[in-house]
């Protein structure tokens, strides 16, 4: 099968949609397919796997530290009918995902739409604070998004809790499937823990991990009030946070405020391998961000046998099982510092925890994620030859027209 990967952000970026988006291309190629990924230009940035190509970009004028794809490209326009697709598979409903749209009209081609994001709880950034222009944006990107899942032969959706805000919010009632990013364990079972906490120092020390972008909508200052409390219980504390983003300032001066600076250590962005190590090498994995669609980050720190104490939010909670795993909280600092204090505190449950997580963990098998996204790639083209799409209708259950043409 040819499969067209269209991704307004691609390596060198790292966050969750890179990783989703790498991992099944990885996969896909191992089972026989031929993936052609199209995504933003970066000049400092050699793509080493082939099938890669590049839309120009540049930075955008607002607090995101991610490129933003201008969709025009001569050439690729001219490469695209000599690949001889098979389905057109875009990860954003905009400027890429545009451009994916309109080439799987041009190409008559499946259109297939992974809603990664939580898109309305991005609206923070466009500088205009006001609440009536926060909620105008809200209910124009809601009704824009619906608009563009018409188009789309079908859905693909990272989690259950996911799925139940698109059947409430916008009508979602046929054409999409709950298909988790996939992981493979292999590099989890091969990462030594022990030697990079020798090597950091961190070897009487209780380690704490986070992983995630340093900004708003992840919510870090419940993580790191939580933290301060845990400190005040555990002197021994080390904190361990991964990632960097337009809030890192923010919260190296929150730290500094909150007077555990000399227990934070900020890593900034590392390769996966090493991320993998410093999950290996710490003791709980905590989480704070309540805008999670799948709770990538806390399946990879589970995939290194970490209990966790987390938010009870979407995403996170399918994949923790309060409990099982570890222990989901309210949105509350205190409630998440004593579950992270009960951990430590006893180590016979943190034991259990572990090997739960890392059982729970082996589920998500990147190999059998990616068995059913052919099968949803099969299934909407069959759908496209019929003339099917997305099926919506109106929350007061009306149904929607869901054929772009008419």
């Amino acid at each position: 099968m040819h499969i067209a990967f269209y991704t307004n952000y691609y390596l060198p970026v790292i966050n969750g949609v890179v990783r989703s988006v790498e991992s099944f291309r990885e996969e896909l190629t191992k089972q026989g397919h031929n993936v052609f990924v199209f995504a933003q230009n970066d000049s400092d940035h050699e793509d080493e796997t082939p099938f890669i190509f590049r839309y120009p970009s540049l930075n955008l004028p607002l607090q995101v530290d991610i490129p933003a794809v201008l969709p025009v490209s001569p050439f690729v326009d001219q490469l695209l009918p000599s690949l001889k697709l098979d389905v057109i598979h875009t990860h954003h409903p905009i400027l890429l995902g545009q451009t994916a749209a309109r080439k799987a009209n041009e190409l008559n081609l499946p259109l297939i739409f992974t809603f990664h994001t939580q898109y309305e709880e991005y609206t923070h950034y466009v500088p205009l604070l006001q609440d009536a222009v926060q909620e105008f944006l809200k209910d124009a990107i809601n009704a824009w998004l619906m608009d563009f899942m018409q188009q789309c032969q079908h859905i693909v959706i990272p989690s259950n809790s996911i799925k139940d805000v698109l059947i409430r919010d916008y009508g979602l009632r046929g054409g999409y499937t709950v298909i988790p990013t996939g992981m493979d364990l292999q590099p989890f079972n091969q990462a030594d823990g022990k030697k990079l906490r020798s090597k950091m120092g961190w070897d009487e020390e209780k380690v704490l991990i986070s992983t995630g972008r340093f900004a708003k909508e992840k919510n870090w200052p419940v993580f790191l009030q939580a933290a301060q409390k845990v400190h005040q219980k555990h002197p021994d504390l080390r904190v361990v946070l991964i990632g960097d983003g337009p809030e890192k300032e923010a919260l190296e001066n929150l730290v500094t405020e909150l007077d555990i600076a000399k227990q934070v250590t900020f890593t900034g962005k590392l390769p996966f391998s090493e991320v993998i190590s410093y999950l290996k090498a710490a003791d709980v994995f905590g989480f704070a961000s309540v805008t999670e669609t799948q709770g990538l980050v806390t399946m990879e720190a589970m995939a290194a046998g970490l209990p966790v104490a987390a938010v009870d939010a979407s995403g996170t909670r399918d994949i923790v099982e309060d409990g099982k795993q570890g222990y989901l909280v309210p949105n509350d600092a205190g409630a998440l510092a004593e579950s992270i204090i009960r951990l430590f505190d006893t180590p016979s449950q943190m034991d259990t925890f572990r090997k739960n997580s890392f059982r729970k963990a082996k589920t998500f098998d990147i190999k059998k994620c990616t068995e059913q996204l052919v099968e949803v790639y099969e299934q909407a083209i069959q759908d496209k030859a019929n003339g099917q799409y997305v099926e919506l209708e109106d929350v007061d259950g009306e149904q929607q027209d869901n054929n772009p043409k008419n």
